[in-house]
């Protein structure tokens, strides 16, 4: 009873960080809003996620397995980031509200 609760509020909460983070990608207006607000999210919902998938699976070898995707998204997406937001800095990028009112 106990890990049916705690698999279902894991995964509860994943899809709420994966449902904010889609709400940012689409209101927030400039890639680097979008690409916090996407980042950070999405690596909390996987992990989230994850952490549920290794809940209901106990002490098994495919735990094992998802940890090591765990640390592997927890490490490539703050990555990802970094780059995306590096390669818009230096095609300086603007704010869209900015472009739409004519604003340098």
């Amino acid at each position: 009873m106990l890990k049916d609760i705690t698999i279902l509020l894991l995964a509860l909460s994943s899809l709420f960080f994966f449902m904010v983070g889609t709400v940012g990608l689409i209101r927030l207006p400039d890639v680097f809003s979008r690409m916090h607000a996407t980042t950070k999210s999405d690596t909390l919902g996987a992990g989230l996620g994850l952490l549920a998938l290794m809940v209901y699976k106990g002490l098994d070898p495919v735990s094992l397995k998802l940890l090591l995707i765990l640390v592997f998204i927890f490490i490539t997406n703050p990555v990802a980031a970094h780059i995306i937001a590096k390669a818009a800095y230096h095609k300086k990028m603007r704010n869209q509200k900015e472009d739409d009112h004519g604003a340098v």
